[in-house]
């Protein structure tokens, strides 16, 4: 069992990777290049207290993240928010061309801004790690400006103003990456039609009656463990695709697989509500109602 270890101040993260203290307790910009990795920690699961926001290139490491291992040897920004568990295995060979900065900022920079409240909407926080976001060399450019701006205002002026510049200068580094995000999810049209292939196929075999009656109504955080993605990416990429959520789309099928029930067999309302994986008969007839504006009885009827 890897042991843990959490990094409860900047300052700590700094003495870990052989980096000089950073200028300022809550919040440091770094040079991946000087980053100090040792396979000696590959044993570690590593916690943060504060927020890392990294574009790296030519790493040559693996990233274990959300129960997901990635490689990390090209150009790519990935975020990790406080509390969130990783672990980063690292090879006997030197690194020579690895590069990159790692923006890190403590929660408590954001107090008393609305940023502190905002940056939980920031859904890629949450996003495992195969859902970084891989930038053009145009997208890099504008990431990497905004970072340079952070570092030198922190460095050379601090006074009354420097907290919300330099907040204003976070929150535009979220909407952009915000932006190439949803980009991402329309020009990789291919692997993310696979994914909705794969949903629809997971819901196929979950709608069947004997997999309902045994594990009940698949969640999104299933089909989510299943996809090998998180559910706020899942949800996410449907909605760019098809203008609904992963929930909208269970209810989709259960609805379509009770219409068929309903149309096509000589099950009682209830016997199909429990076939469904209701508990609650009742439960079945307001859901179904609420979905087509008839009952289970008057959408039987229409048939006879």
């Amino acid at each position: 069992m890897k042991e843990l270890r959490r990094l409860t101040s900047i300052s700590e993260f700094h003495r870990v990777r052989g980096l000089q203290p950073p200028a300022h307790p809550l919040i440091s910009v770094v040079n991946y290049a000087e980053v100090v990795l040792s396979p000696e920690d590959n044993h570690i699961n590593w916690v943060l207290d504060f927020y890392s926001i990294s574009l790296k290139r030519d790493v040559i490491v693996k990233f274990r993240y959300g129960q997901q291992q990635y490689d990390f040897d090209e150009g790519i920004m990935y975020f990790i928010a406080p509390d969130q568990v990783f672990n980063i295995e690292v090879p006997t060979e030197e690194q020579p061309n690895k590069s990159g900065w790692m923006l890190l900022i403590h929660p408590d920079f954001f107090w008393n801004t609305a940023l502190a409240k905002n940056i939980k909407q920031y859904e890629y926080f949450g996003y495992a790690t195969h859902e970084a976001l891989f930038l053009s060399d145009k997208e890099e450019t504008t990431i990497v400006n905004i970072i340079h701006n952070i570092r030198q205002e922190y460095h050379t002026n601090i006074d009354k103003f420097t907290q919300q510049i330099i907040v204003s200068h976070v929150e535009t580094l979220l909407n952009y990456a915000d932006r190439f995000y949803n980009r991402q999810f329309i020009t990789r049209k291919i692997a993310n039609h696979q994914i909705l292939e794969k949903l629809e196929q997971y819901l196929q075999a979950s709608f069947q009656s004997e997999n309902l009656l045994a594990n009940g109504i698949p969640t999104v955080q299933l089909i989510s463990e299943n996809l090998n993605i998180s559910p706020n990416y899942l949800s996410s990429l449907l909605k760019n695709l098809t203008g609904q959520s992963t929930q909208q789309h269970i209810q989709n099928k259960l609805i379509e697989v009770a219409k068929q029930k309903l149309s096509t067999t000589t099950l009682s309302v209830n016997e199909v509500a429990y076939e469904l994986g209701f508990e609650h008969p009742q439960s079945f007839r307001k859901f179904f109602k609420s979905r087509t504006n008839m009952s289970p009885l008057e959408f039987r009827a229409s048939f006879n």
